[in-house]
């Protein structure tokens, strides 16, 4: 039964720096840092996770997307290999895994009051490891909280990450219903195309119809990245969830935006979250049609888009790029790690109005205005 409600919530899932960040040598001399704990935020308990190989890393806060899609039961599955760059905190938000009990309170579900935790988690983390200042990355719906979280408190971040950046969701529908149309087409399934013209989109303002929407998605290769059956396995496997935990998962995910669907989907980021100071990184899989890498250069190329930016796009990756490509992720991650170091007053000198159009070449698609 357990294994059939893990494959149920994988098909209904929707879907830098003005000063250098410093790291460790390999051979990382501190201690290493591993630690689930609760704490209360906003109001209500909550779970984080810690790791790293060294307790002198970069702290980086992956804000989870969804909303209820936590990763705390299958990061370090996939994605071990950015405990060597990283502190990785992975934090199951309000509604969301370990932090969805059975008396949550669905009233308390608004985009404001993730925002206000966002803030509230990052002042934690400062204070817990003692730093200034942290990384900040989000993944779909956490690129809509982390966008609007580094543009009102820049203070408090190094850089930005937005892998699955959300830009404009009916665009994206748009987007991604003439490209799924015009796959069922040349694969001749009429049934399919049957089904998609039943569906009330785009944009797909009911719930049911997206959830419809992103299955057939998912069927014709442009959304998931993993099978099904590897994300099971993974997360019956993690320690940092019991099958308690397990249960609280699939009805977050269920859940997914609950009272903030229509408020989610009619979300323009620039208009939440315009000219943000601090460099921002967007990592897009080129097989994403949730968040669509062109949508992503369409907000690049607007007057009040970051002012210092980069985009990644990596081939034959959909929505889940850390899952689908998790060695390609990782050395992304750890390439704007060494961008940073080695570059930060160039950048500085960059970010004095300039807008530059640049391409470099990092095995895969790479767009920026400071590109090395």
């Amino acid at each position: 039964m357990l294994i059939r409600i893990l494959i149920a919530i994988t098909l209904i899932l929707p879907v830098a720096v003005y000063t250098a960040i410093k790291t460790t040598a390999p051979d990382f001399p501190c201690r290493p840092v591993s630690l689930i704990e609760q704490i209360e935020i906003g109001g209500m308990q909550q779970w984080v996770m810690a790791q790293g190989a060294g307790s002198k890393l970069p702290v980086l806060l992956w804000l989870h997307g969804g909303p209820g899609a936590a990763q705390m039961p299958v990061a370090r599955h996939f994605n071990h290999q950015l405990e060597e760059i990283f502190i990785v905190v992975h934090w199951d938000q309000r509604g969301a895994g370990k932090s969805n009990p059975r008396n949550f309170d669905e009233s308390t579900m608004s985009v404001e009051q993730y925002i206000d935790d966002v803030h509230q988690m990052t002042q934690h983390l400062k204070k817990k490891f003692k730093r200034e200042k942290i990384c900040l990355l989000g993944h779909s719906w956490g690129t809509q909280l982390g966008m609007v979280a580094a543009q009102r408190h820049p203070e408090d971040y190094h850089a930005y990450i937005g892998v699955g950046q959300v830009v404009h969701h009916h665009k994206a529908h748009q987007y991604a219903h003439s490209e799924l149309k015009r796959r069922i087409k040349e694969r001749g399934k009429k049934k399919d195309l049957q089904k998609l013209k039943s569906l009330q989109g785009p944009p797909f303002l009911k719930h049911s119809d997206y959830v419809a929407f992103a299955g057939m998605m998912n069927r014709y290769q442009m959304n998931q990245d993993v099978k099904t059956s590897e994300m099971v396995k993974a997360a019956l496997l993690s320690e940092a969830y019991n099958l308690a935990d397990l249960r609280r998962w699939l009805l977050g995910a269920r859940r997914g935006s609950g009272p903030m669907w229509h408020v989610s989907q009619g979300w323009d980021i620039l208009e939440w979250a315009p000219g943000i100071e601090i460099p921002c990184y967007f990592i897009t899989g080129e097989n994403d049609f949730n968040t669509p890498a062109a949508l992503v250069e369409q907000m690049l190329q607007q007057p009040n888009a970051p002012l210092l930016h980069q985009h990644f796009i990596i081939r034959d990756a959909g929505h889940t790029p850390f899952l689908g490509k998790p060695e390609t992720f990782a050395s992304i991650m750890q390439e704007i790690i060494g961008m940073q170091q080695a570059n930060h007053e160039a950048y500085l000198k960059k970010a004095d109005g300039c807008r530059m159009s640049q391409i470099s070449n990092f095995t895969l698609g790479v767009r920026g205005n400071f590109a090395l």
